[in-house]
């Protein structure tokens, strides 16, 4: 059965693994529920592989099919098409090969854990939606699993919900992304009206035809782009709606690696890139993609360089490094944005479960200060990281090299602002250099700053150190496809991904090729800058210091949450409680109905004293309603008497 043609497979089993382990799961020994969640998960990664082998023997020619309709109102139709083309055979196996990675390691990290059951219900259920995110042939479905993600988000986040942080956590997580949800809606409604459809291969046709709109031009397609990018930057964590990301470091490590590094956070820049007919014919809107994605990089590094908490520094490398991704998207280096989301898949995935990795072997500390000289007691685990972190970096020959210097290639070679925007960007890759290895230093090098009587470093077991041992070749050798490029080569990955973007993106030239050289050398001495300041600072004996001015400020991350606080939340809360609660809830929907309730009461008091008990008083009553009837029943015969009387018997 070729999988090609019933591509609902690859979804549908991390859909049947969450359901039976969510059903029957808390009934079933941690073996069998481990067997459930990795069978489906790998089922589904092997399905994927078949998948692309089909398709790239069939030609790669894109693949889509209708396999039932789901919403259909007058000339509307929304259906369950899927579709798999170059770009979505590049997500849907970052999705399922890491998702299944990651699967592996969370075997092991949460073994001893209560709700071991619903936590892989969750885990696969987010790779259903994920995979029906990346396989959706139309906005209405793709929507379908945005929400999804962000729900399996909520739940994985507040994992431990009855720690408050986690519960807040959760909570945050859910309520930024619906605003930024908001603004998806809107956009999704804008293109309706302006195409009448909302399947891909319409919009994309029509949309194609139209004339691009001028820069400073608040158009239509402009208009709509702006409102998707703002469901982008909730969801893939960009200023302003980034602020959920770092607090979602409460949930479980492979929640972290999984959802807030490799797959749910790269949606964002996944709708851009699969909207680039959109983003192309409205300047204005791609223009602000790459500032906000630039500031977003240069933002969140700052605030990486002085964290003490091993997974806060990664949660703001991973704002960072998808600000990278926008960046690229912005100046119209649609595929570089998709090699560096793949790549970062890679190192930051494998950056995550290897500080889950620490924190395991520390007895849950997560504290960088109360480390150090760890590399000789979990040397797995630290030659895995430091793979991950030069990878991030950006050396030579490590996947991020070369995803993020064509990054900052196109930024330069951009026409708005290209060479401000390069400049902002590798000042971030300085800091990040910095922070990562700073975290090396602090964690696996100078002296034991923890007590050895109280915490058993151990190294994890073969399930977790087996997915980051295969991260690390792929930290290593996932930017290989572009590596001939270097020496006036093809770039593999670009060719492959040109049939979705085309190959306006791409560099030619004895000059370009020369110039990218030189900023390759750039690239790598602005790594190496920031690995030798690391060093210098944190080679030796450190010391814990107190916190003042700059350092401050980056350490209490710009007050950023106090600022929402006292201008949204607060107010919102107080709004809420003083107003919608007190005066509209309880005085008035709540007084009314109250009101309507006592006087009821009111009148069935003063009723059911008629009820006296005494027999005479009964009879009394008896023959008054007796006589009213009568009355009632001859008033007819009475009436003309009744007027002549009254009247004199004038008539």
């Amino acid at each position: 059965m070729p999988i090609l043609e019933h591509l609902w497979i690859i979804p549908l089993l991390p859909l049947l693994g969450s359901a039976i382990n969510g059903l029957l799961g808390a009934k079933w020994p941690n073996k069998i529920v481990t067997s459930v969640a990795l069978g489906s998960t790998g089922l589904s990664f092997a399905c994927a592989l078949e998948a692309v082998r089909e398709f790239i023997a069939g030609g790669q020619a894109p693949f889509r099919k209708q396999f039932f309709d789901w919403i259909i109102a007058g000339n509307f139709r929304a259906g369950f098409d899927l579709q798999l083309d170059q770009l979505t055979v590049v997500m849907v196996l970052v999705v399922t090969g890491v998702g299944f990675l990651i699967h592996i390691y969370a075997t092991g990290y949460m073994a001893h854990e209560g709700g071991y059951y619903r936590f892989f219900s969750y885990l696969n259920l987010f790779m259903f939606f994920m995979l029906i995110l990346v396989l959706a042939a139309n906005f209405v479905l793709l929507f379908v699993g945005w929400e999804g993600v962000g729900l399996c988000s909520y739940l994985l986040i507040g994992f431990y919900f009855l720690k408050k942080s986690a519960a807040d956590a959760g909570k945050k997580a859910f309520i930024v992304n619906r605003i930024g949800d908001f603004g998806f809606m809107l956009g999704m409604f804008l293109l309706f009206r302006a195409f009448g459809s909302l399947d891909f291969q319409t919009v994309f046709a029509k949309a194609a035809t139209w004339q691009p709109e001028a820069v400073g031009q608040f158009g239509t397609l402009t208009i709509a782009c702006l409102l998707l990018f703002m469901g982008a930057t909730g969801k893939s964590a960009q200023l302003p709606l980034y602020v959920w990301l770092p607090d979602a470091m409460e949930g479980p490590t492979p929640v972290s690696a999984l959802i807030h590094a490799a797959t749910m956070v790269t949606a964002g820049v996944y709708v851009v890139a699969r909207s680039h007919v959109l983003f192309t014919h409205a300047p204005t809107a791609m223009y602000v993609v790459a500032i906000v994605g630039c500031a977003t990089a240069i933002f969140a590094a700052t605030i990486g360089l002085v964290q003490p908490d091993i997974k806060k520094v990664l949660a703001y490398s991973t704002v960072s490094q998808l600000g990278y991704m926008f960046l690229a998207c912005g100046v119209g280096a649609f595929g570089a944005g998709i090699f560096h989301l793949m790549t970062h898949s890679f190192f930051k995935a494998l950056l995550f479960l290897s500080a889950g990795s620490v924190i395991h072997a520390m007895g849950g500390e997560q504290d960088m200060w109360h480390m150090g000289g760890l590399a000789s007691k979990i040397k797995v685990t630290f030659w895995c990281m430091l793979f991950g972190t030069i990878a991030i970096a950006g050396f030579v020959p490590f996947a991020g090299f070369f995803s993020k210097d064509a990054i900052l290639f196109a930024t330069y070679q951009s026409e708005y602002s290209g060479k401000a925007l390069y400049a902002v960007g590798l000042v971030a890759a300085i800091f990040t250099s910095f922070y990562m290895f700073r975290l090396i230093w602090l964690t696996f090098f100078g002296e034991k700053r923890y007590d050895e009587h109280h915490v058993h470093v151990h190294e994890s077991p073969g399930s977790m150190t087996l997915p980051l041992m295969i991260l690390a070749l792929l930290s290593l050798v996932g930017g290989w496809f572009a590596a001939p490029a270097l020496w006036g080569g093809p770039n593999y990955f670009a060719d492959f991904l040109a049939p979705v973007f085309g190959n306006a993106e791409a560099p030619g030239g004895e000059a370009a090729h020369s110039l990218e050289l030189t900023l390759s050398i750039v690239a790598v001495l602005a790594a190496t800058a920031g690995l030798i300041v690391a060093w210098r600072m944190y080679s030796g004996k450190v010391v814990r210091g107190t916190s003042t001015g700059l350092h401050k400020i980056l350490y209490n991350k710009y007050y950023v949450d106090e600022l929402y606080q006292a201008t949204i939340v607060g107010p919102l809360v107080w709004l809420s409680r003083n107003v919608f609660w007190k005066v509209v809830d309880v005085g008035m929907i709540d007084g009314s109905v109250n009101g309507i309730a006592h006087g009821t009461e009111a009148v069935g008091d003063t009723v059911r004293h008629t009820q006296s008990g005494n027999v005479r008083s009964y009879a009394v009553w008896v023959i008054i309603g007796a006589l009213v009837i009568l009355a009632i029943i001859f008033w007819p015969l009475w009436r003309p008497a009744f007027f002549v009387a009254t009247s004199g018997g004038v008539r």
